[in-house]
């Protein structure tokens, strides 16, 4: 299952440390995040529950980038 989620992130750099830290969350097969249009494009492995794992990415994305938001 795929998932687009509206993001808001301040620089293209801080863009790409959120799309590195959500493809190494469990239950992320892939993980794109596009800086310009600030949108997060989540694909989920079989059987995840997009919700929790999104939780899960939203806690790590904070530790790399603590005033970034993903909205659920």
């Amino acid at each position: 299952m795929k998932k687009t989620y509206k993001i808001e992130v301040d620089c293209a750099n801080c863009a790409n440390k959120m799309e590195d830290t959500a493809r190494k969350t469990a239950g992320v097969q892939a993980a794109v995040v596009n800086f310009m249009t600030q949108k997060m494009t989540v694909e989920f492995g079989e059987g995840q529950e997009p919700k929790a794992v999104m939780q899960n990415v939203l806690k790590a994305c904070r530790k790399v980038e603590p005033d970034c938001e993903i909205f659920l």
